[in-house]
């Protein structure tokens, strides 16, 4: 029998974004020790090469698939997570947990078309539009030290700008996917958020969960989007709870 600590916790960042936004979360993760973890960039982001096509969630899904392990415990975040729901459903042998962070689940057509407003804006103002992001996940007042909100702006400011609007029309339409896709999933499931993340809603996270074989939800109080940066000791804190409740581990 394979020790489940032996197994790696994967995590999946979000559009625009690269492997680096989990620093803060793989160091508080690393103070709790016992488990291994691993990133891995998207497909058109960090040190992954342009996208020369548009691509579907199928496409990303199988793009990872070649790169991850052959079993994990796969965490996604915001496209991330639609990303890890796909790809446990695709290959659920290889994905023991899945957690969901800030993700988007069955937008109302009011969300739908603010999302779509927001593509609208990246094509049409690239640097515009990073500026709104960042205004949007850390506003005036935010807890998050200004050298993390500057290391977010340049490493949205450094993407390829072709790659990451064919990936963020894949952000704009796949969560109905994933609404076929969870209530399949015999696999524990965690759906985390921030009480304050106007797009990532605590509703569309309680009823991610609800609709799960084995779900679980945490909202934390507060918190906007990009817990990574926002949140890394409660987020570590929670998603080793949930691997331990799962396997009867240690809480230390």
């Amino acid at each position: 029998m394979v020790d489940d600590e032996a197994i790696p916790i994967v995590l999946l960042h979000g559009v625009g974004l690269d492997s680096l936004i989990w620093s803060d979360l793989q160091a508080a993760l690393a103070a709790r020790g016992r488990r291994r973890v691993e990133t891995v960039d998207l497909p058109g982001h960090g040190v992954q090469p342009p996208l020369d096509a548009s691509v579907t969630l199928d496409d990303l899904v199988e793009d990872l698939a070649q790169r991850l392990p052959d079993r994990m415990h796969l965490v996604g975040f915001s496209i991330g997570a639609l990303i890890a729901a796909r790809f446990a459903r695709r290959h659920p042998q290889r994905v023991l947990s899945l957690t969901c962070m800030s993700s988007v689940y069955g937008r109302t057509p009011e969300q739908v078309s603010s999302v779509r407003e927001r593509l609208d804006h990246a094509a049409r103002d690239f640097e515009g539009s990073v500026e709104a992001s960042l205004r949007r996940w850390y506003p005036r007042g935010t807890p998050v030290p200004s050298d993390r909100i500057e290391a977010t702006r340049q490493v949205l400011l450094a993407n390829d700008v072709t790659s990451y609007l064919r990936v963020y029309e894949v952000f704009a339409s796949a969560d109905q996917q994933i609404v076929q896709d969870v209530p399949q999933l015999e696999i524990p499931i965690l759906a985390i958020t921030g009480s304050e993340d106007p797009g990532s809603t605590p509703d569309m996270s309680r009823r991610l969960a609800a609709a799960a074989v084995d779900g679980r939800v945490v909202v934390v109080e507060g918190a906007r989007h990009m817990l990574p940066v926002e949140r890394p000791d409660q987020l570590a804190e929670t998603l080793m709870r949930f691997l331990d409740d799962r396997t009867g581990a240690r809480h230390d």
